[in-house]
Parts: structure tokens; sequence; C-alpha cells
């Protein structure tokens, strides 16, 4: 995984504001309609949310000592909301399509191989945090 090319990328499609936060949830709710209602009603709030997570994950991952608390305590607060192991192969489709959509023709096989590795990283390291009992 080249963690370089994924910063840029990342770059030209955040360029987009919050066009790729609105794109990435209308994807995910025509995919997993049931999800809608876990969300507000007003999203606005919640695109910054994403954005500035993404933000985040992005700038760190190649700084594991960062990243993975960060992944850790996303996961804990997002199994608070209600999200479930299952939440996470839809969440990284509308993720990948949201990249495709806004890297145009910057996109390819490799930067989707990529971004694919890097989210499974994410979803496996949440998932996991998720799963661990609260003390």
């Amino acid at each position: 995984m080249d963690t370089g090319k994924l910063k840029d990328n990342f770059a030209l499609v955040g360029a987009n504001g919050v066009d790729v936060a609105e794109y990435f949830y209308a994807d995910l709710f025509a995919r997993e309609p049931q999800l809608r209602s876990m969300f507000p009603a007003a999203m606005a709030r919640q695109h910054e949310v994403l954005l500035a997570a993404l933000s985040q994950i992005v700038s760190s991952v190649d700084d594991t000592e960062t990243l993975v608390p960060f992944l850790q305590d996303l996961g804990r607060r997002h199994h608070g909301f209600g999200v479930v192991a299952d939440h996470y192969a839809p969440v990284g489709a509308s993720l990948l399509a949201t990249l495709a959509y806004f890297s145009g023709p910057a996109w390819n096989e490799e930067l989707e191989r990529d971004w694919a590795a890097a989210y499974g990283l994410v979803a496996k390291v949440m998932a996991e945090a998720a799963a661990e009992p609260v003390s």
C-alpha cells in the first residue's frame, strides 16, 4: 500500500469538500436504506464529522502510534451508535465508490487496491475495538 499515493489522492478528493460526504451518504443509503435511521435527519454536522475523521485517518496513515488509538476510539464510539461488523462492508464499498467518483481519471486499479487495503485495516481495527469487553 502506497501511503503517499493515498494522501495525494485524498487531497484531490477532499478538494470537493462537503460534496464528498453528501455523495458518500447518498451512495451508502442507496446500498443499505435501513442504515439511514441510524443518522440524524439533518446531516450537515455528520458530513463534517465524516470528513474530519477521514482527514485524520489519511493524515496519520503512516503513523500507527497515532492512527491505531484513534481508530480504536472511533470503533468503540461507532459501536455505541449501533454499528455492527456487518456494516463495515457497505461503508467500504461506498467509500471506494466515492473516492473513484471524485478522483475522475486519476482513479485506477492500483489506487483502488491501495484504498481497499487501507479501509480493510481501518475496519479491522475499529471492529476489533468495538468487540472488546467494556472494562
